[in-house]
Order: C-alpha cells, then sequence, then structure tokens
C-alpha cells in the first residue's frame, strides 16, 4: 500500500476535472474541478450557490476528494497504481462503480465495496498491469451504453486510457515497462483497424450477394456492429498507445 500517494492522484484527477463548468447536458450541473454543487452542499452541510461552486479552491476540493472518493475505495491500503484506478474511476463515475471496475480487474465479487477481499486480492495480485488493464476495460465498456456518451465520450476514452498509463506508471516505476505496453497498444490498434476493414461491411460484401434479401440485411446489421465495435476497439488502442508513449516522455525527460 502507498499512504503517501494521495496527493499524486488527487493531480491526476484535477488534470481532468478542470476548473468551472455549467454544461447543459452534465446532470451534476455546476461543477468546479469535477466538485458538484450537490456534493459541495453535502460536504458544508448546507446550500451552495454557483457563486460558492465558482469560489471552491483546490484545497477544499482535496478535502472533499479524500472524505468522499479516496476514503470509501480505500485507497491508503490499497496498492499504488491500484488506488488510482479505483479513485479515478470513483471520481467519473461514483465510489461504487470505481471499487466494481478494480474488483472486476482483481476478479472478485463486484459488489462495490472495498473490504477485507478486495484488499487482499490487491495485496497478492502477480500481474498488477494486467488488472490494471483489465479494470480500465470495464470502465469503458460501462461507459460507452451511457446515454451522455455522444457528448462526452471522447474525452471520458482519453481520460481512461491516461488513467491506465499513469496507473501502470506508478505500478512498475519502469519505463521499460511503460514503453513495452505502448508497444502492445498500437498493436491491438493495427489488428483491430485491420479486423474492421477486413469485414464484408467494411470492405467490399461481394460474398452476401446471393443471399435472401431477409436474411441479407440481417447479415449485413450483425457485421456493422461488428465492424463498429472493432472500430472502436481500434480507436481506443491508439488512445492508450499514446498515453503509454506521453507517459514514456515524462519518465525519461531529462
Amino acid at each position: 500500500m502507498c499512504r503517501k500517494n494521495y496527493d499524486a492522484c488527487l493531480a491526476h484527477v484535477l488534470k481532468w476535472e478542470g476548473g468551472y463548468v455549467n454544461h447543459p447536458k452534465d446532470p451534476g450541473g455546476a461543477t468546479k474541478y469535477g466538485i458538484t454543487i450537490g456534493s459541495l452542499a453535502d460536504f458544508r452541510r448546507r446550500t451552495t450557490t454557483e457563486q460558492d461552486v465558482k469560489n471552491l479552491t483546490i484545497a477544499e476540493a482535496g478535502r472533499i476528494y479524500r472524505k468522499g472518493y479516496w476514503n470509501p475505495i480505500k485507497g491508503d491500503e490499497l496498492p499504488q497504481g491500484l488506488d488510482l484506478v479505483a479513485y479515478d474511476g470513483a471520481v467519473n463515475s461514483g465510489p461504487s462503480r470505481g471499487a466494481k471496475w478494480l474488483q472486476k480487474g482483481l476478479g472478485v465479487a463486484a459488489d462495490g465495496k472495498i473490504g477485507r477481499e478486495t484488499l487482499g486480492a490487491a495485496l497478492m495480485a502477480n500481474d498488477t498491469v494486467g488488472v490494471i488493464q483489465k479494470a480500465s476495460a470495464a470502465r469503458m465498456s460501462f461507459l460507452r451504453i451511457l446515454r451522455t456518451w455522444s457528448t462526452f465520450g471522447r474525452g471520458w476514452a482519453r481520460r481512461v486510457a491516461d488513467t491506465e498509463a499513469e496507473a501502470v506508471a506508478m505500478a512498475t516505476q519502469s519505463p521499460d515497462r511503460v514503453k513495452a505496453e505502448a508497444d502492445k497498444a498500437q498493436s491491438a490498434s493495427a489488428t483491430h483497424a485491420k479486423g474492421a476493414r477486413a469485414t464484408p461491411v467494411g470492405g467490399g460484401g461481394a460474398l452476401l450477394v446471393d443471399l435472401p434479401e431477409w436474411a441479407l440485411w440481417s447479415v449485413i446489421g450483425v457485421l456493422t456492429v461488428c465492424t463498429l465495435i472493432l472500430a472502436l476497439n481500434a480507436a481506443q488502442h491508439a488512445r492508450r498507445a499514446a498515453a503509454y508513449r506521453e507517459k514514456l516522455e515524462e519518465m525519461t525527460k531529462g
């Protein structure tokens, strides 16, 4: 475990949460540093205004994040890297979701509560990088089905990729491992992109011409979905590769 990793994890979250926003499609309403007007009211135990949100300081935001997100996912008791995966997921989608994604990565019951079983599995994990990547994939699967994906999806996808790369760097402290994961992600992107082009929908469709019309439309529907999934996966692997390479540059700079 790493009881001194909170500040680094908070810095990562703040990089993505940014300053004051009040997006009409964001159900959280007025938000600053990722803290919604509702969360601020709960923390202060009184009604708050948009101006209160605008005046929020980083120091207070950090206290809110520790109490409402870091402590529930037992951040001080998780190994370095796994703490960030659960924490960033918790901030983005709630502590229960953050916990569930980590639990899916660990292969334990995903009940949304970090208890002795989850902590034990986290501390005994032999393949921390694999846990981080599986948790990140579970998070992406959830985000893609949200109704607000069309509005926020690209930013979420970049954030998940960046969180994965940052978590792997924290866990391994190894530029060589980060480079290896960048290469794997780039290869996976190329493989999925090739698969998308190779489907009859993506690359021609000559084999479908002799099918009855009803069957043709059914097959086209299935193939279109498959092509889309492959293309989406190719794009996300490309984002992962870019995030790993950016982290590698940061680790080797100077």
